[in-house]
């Protein structure tokens, strides 16, 4: 009874605290005074109105090449780059695409990929699981100028892979069942290609440019026709002829000395032995006036695929670093006047680009847009109008300025890893380019003057002198085009029907 009664009063004495409230003393208000009645808040968005100044630009750091050659003649290119216990080991083939037999275009790349089916005593499968205890899957490409095979591994497993590697190059089966596997595999790779416009325009382009008998006159992997007729013998002569020791290089980049380099390759290529030699660079190819507009038909396509070039030059000319600033201003990047005129202003396009492809010969200078077929001839027509406008609208400083600094600023991305300070070795090898050849370039690039730059592009981007190939619905470029007088407008075969 006691408990519940002083419950009740300490239940009463809380609702009282919680229900009573003290006086408030209501808010006095201070009259501005007539200073602060003038001055105006600021504004929190004010700091928009100025743009924020670019911190200062990191130093450029390039890398460093060293080469040398073992007695049998071999090359051997180091980079070191000592941060991490990782090593990229690749040799490096002289020979590429470039140095197919016209009636079997398509070889290189099938006779290169045999080294990867099959090493020393090792199958296909055995040799790849070798790799795999390494933790690694090696790489392999090929280029109108080169193949390169390699692998990055850790520095404790670099003796290994170059055991593998030397058996891959120096030791490959040519195993005649994994011939026909990796044949159909490369005829179902080019089915899928056939499908695809961008491939039609790049194999009708280069034929345009080179002629169909150059030997950059084709695209690589060849076509169904002259891939069907390989045979396991072709491949075999075909690797036989081109590499050995004199036609190829040792790449290792990493952690990894030149002295340590050729050590490995005495020990793993010394005995190499064989008879090729580098091959000279092919041809330069003339540069006729546009006669004729090439048009590859894909009826009911809803873009149409445009490419505009011509020959360039090969790497090493003393126009490359004027001619590729020019190009960039012209259409390398998104600020450029191409894309700003087709994407920005127009809007006919998701983006229009243009590449000056430097090789041990004479390479393609492309400019290139996929656009909305409606507007095929107008499109067109303004690429036209941008070449033309390079000689009456001559480039400003300030085009100059950030075609130079874009080109100079975008060398880093290429030597981030091992990997890719292995490829920028290899196309040292393929180009026959000294060891300094970056530090050359970044010079290059500083030193064109604006007259030099407004030179080469009025030389080279003449649009007269321009090739055009399109890639779309054949009756609306029929409609759109022939009215702008650029050439006969003429058919192209599908590689599929060579």
């Amino acid at each position: 009874m006691h408990r519940r009664i002083l419950t009740a009063l300490l239940t009463l004495s809380v609702a009282g605290c919680a229900t009573t409230k003290p006086a408030e003393t209501p808010p006095t208000e201070t009259p501005p005074t007539a200073q602060q009645s003038q001055t105006p808040a600021p504004d929190a968005e004010a700091f928009r109105d100025q743009q924020p100044k670019p911190g200062k630009p990191p130093e450029l750091v390039l890398p460093t090449f060293e080469q040398a050659k073992l007695d049998n003649g071999l090359t051997v290119i180091v980079s070191t780059r000592k941060e991490l216990p990782l090593v990229f080991v690749g040799i490096a083939f002289a020979a590429g695409g470039s140095q197919e037999p016209a009636a079997k275009l398509g070889i290189a790349d099938l006779s290169y990929r045999m080294l990867l089916e099959g090493a020393g005593k090792r199958d296909t499968v055995a040799l790849d699981n070798a790799f795999a205890d390494l933790g690694v899957s090696p790489a392999l490409s090929v280029d109108p100028d080169g193949a390169f095979v390699g692998a990055r591994v850790l520095t404790t497993n670099v003796d290994a892979a170059m055991s593998l590697l030397s058996d891959v190059v120096l030791r490959p089966t040519f195993d005649a069942k994994a011939f026909e596997r990796r044949k159909k595999q490369q005829l179902g790779e080019l089915v899928r290609r056939m499908g695809d416009p961008n491939f039609l325009a790049q194999q009708a382009y280069y034929q345009a440019v080179f002629g169909a008998d150059h030997p950059y006159g084709h695209t690589s992997g060849g076509t169904p026709k002259t891939v069907e007729s390989l045979t396991l013998a072709d491949a075999k002569s075909f690797y036989t002829k081109n590499t050995g020791p004199r036609a190829a290089a040792l790449i290792m980049t990493g952690d990894v000395t030149l002295q340590q380099a050729v050590e490995w390759g005495k020990k793993y290529f010394g005995g190499w032995k064989g008879g090729a030699v580098a091959p000279k660079p092919p041809p330069a190819p003339p540069a006729p006036p546009r006669q004729l507009v090439r048009v590859v038909p894909k009826p009911g396509l809803e873009q149409t695929v445009v490419l505009v070039g011509r020959p360039g030059l090969a790497t090493g000319h003393p126009d490359e670093f004027p001619l590729e600033l020019a190009t960039t201003v012209f259409g390398g990047f998104f600020g450029s006047r191409l894309n700003m005129n087709i994407r920005e202003d127009k809007g006919y396009s998701y983006g229009a680009n243009a590449h000056l492809g430097t090789r041990l010969g004479v390479g393609p200078l492309t400019a290139y847009a996929a656009v909305r077929k409606d507007v095929t001839g107008p499109a067109l027509n303004e690429f036209i109008k941008e070449l033309a406008g390079i000689k009456s609208n001559p480039i400003t400083e300030k085009e100059l300025a950030a075609a130079r600094e874009g080109l100079i600023r975008a060398f880093p991305g290429a030597f981030e890893t091992v990997e890719g300070l292995g490829v920028s070795a290899a196309n040292l090898y393929f180009h026959r380019r000294p060891m300094d050849e970056f530090k050359r370039t970044v010079e290059g690039l500083e030193k064109a003057s604006a007259a030099e730059v407004q030179r080469v592009a009025e030389s080279y981007l003449d649009p007269a002198n321009m090739q055009v190939v399109l890639v779309g619905d054949p009756l609306v470029i029929q409609e759109q085009v022939t009215p702008l007088n650029l050439g006969k407008l003429t058919l192209e075969e599908t590689p599929a029907s060579k």
